[in-house]
């Protein structure tokens, strides 16, 4: 079955399961403003969002079972919870008041805070109160997934064991992210380093925690674990690539915001490597200013495209994009062929998506 196929069939029930998971909480809670806040998550959950890692999670489910068992979705949208949970965080950390062209979640509370005009604490202070909150709701909101299905309580502790190792991998490379911003030289393999755990981590936890609920052998594990993180590299690649030269009316997100912060894309890491000494020094100089106005986002745009680097990029991401294939090609002969197309076409999806 293909990527969108796949979308296609599960992405509603996996919507009814984050549902579940939230209206629930919504019963339990009777204070105004607890209701209206996890209405707003709930509502920030659903306003979009690809669910790549819900799928991957029911896919190796699927990869390694004789039938289609349903009781997989609910467990699935851990990782949702998960994933939701670190984009709240990175939008504050980011000072992205946008995601998937909608409001980020900080930023809503924000608007909250100017329409009900309170005075004790500003607008931005608010809203970034709220969305750091926001955050740790969802990750803990995420762990009914794992509390409340109808499966045995060993997977399910096997797959807590999962969402918590992704939560620390995924933290360690936002820190990773983070120092990197003051450091003047870097590899290419650091930014591996980093996306491998910002991006990769949740991705190949995905794919084990579908993978435990079906009691797959540990050698298989090792090559789902090989594809979880080739792909969330290459993902990451690709996000670079589009959050610069990417068109915002598809992406939902500006394409200054990462140079503006100064992140250490794969773009600005491969621009460092092949420009001339003075290019590199005009570079450092606009990339380390405190506000980088529109015309120096121009100017380091004309410099990435100077020294080629959306296509070293993209070669960048080809190189992993053939160790994911080789380690699909590995599991050939055990998985069902209907996943694997699954798996093979997530994997052209990502290499080639325009958002």
């Amino acid at each position: 079955m293909k990527f969108p196929e796949y979308v296609k069939y599960y992405n509603e029930k996996i919507n009814d399961a984050i549902s579940i998971i939230y209206d629930k909480k919504l019963k339990e809670v009777k204070n105004s403003f607890l209701q209206e806040y996890y209405q707003e998550l709930k509502n920030y959950f659903l306003a979009g969002g690809k669910r790549i890692r819900p799928l991957l999670c029911i896919a190796s489910f699927n990869a390694f079972s004789n039938e289609k068992d349903e009781r997989i979705i609910f467990p699935s949208v851990g990782v949702e919870f998960l994933h939701n949970a670190s984009l709240i965080h990175d939008d504050i950390i980011d000072k992205d008041n946008f995601r998937r062209g909608n409001p980020a979640f900080h930023y809503r509370f924000q608007n909250y805070h100017q329409n009900y005009s309170l005075n004790k604490m500003n607008n931005i202070d608010f809203g970034n109160s709220i969305g750091i909150i926001g955050g740790d709701s969802a990750f803990f909101l995420g762990l009914d997934a794992y509390l409340y299905n109808d499966f045995k309580w060993d997977l399910n502790l096997n797959a807590i064991n999962y969402y918590q190792q992704a939560f620390i991998e995924i933290a360690n490379g936002v820190l990773i992210e983070t120092d990197m911003v003051n450091r003047k030289i870097l590899a290419i393999e650091d930014y591996i380093e980093m996306i491998s755990l910002k991006t990769g981590a949740l991705l190949e936890k995905s794919i084990l925690i579908g993978a435990n609920y079906a009691k797959v052998q540990d050698k298989y594990k090792t090559m789902l674990s090989t594809y979880g993180i080739n792909l969330g590299i290459i993902f990451q690649i690709i996000d670079d690539i589009l959050g610069t030269f990417g068109d915002e009316k598809i992406t939902g997100k500006p394409t200054d915001g990462d140079i503006r912060e100064g992140k250490k894309t794969c773009l600005l890491i491969e621009a460092y490597n092949k420009l001339e000494n003075n290019d590199v020094d005009r570079l450092n100089q606009l990339i380390e200013r405190q506000e980088i106005t529109d015309s120096e986002v121009k100017e380091i745009k004309a410099m990435f495209l100077k020294a080629d680097v959306t296509n070293s990029s993209k070669m960048l991401a080809k190189k992993y994009y053939e160790e994911a294939r080789d380690s699909l090609e590995k599991l050939e002969s055990v998985i069902n062929d209907s996943d694997l197309e699954f798996f093979n076409d997530l994997l052209n999806f990502v290499v080639n998506r325009k958002f």
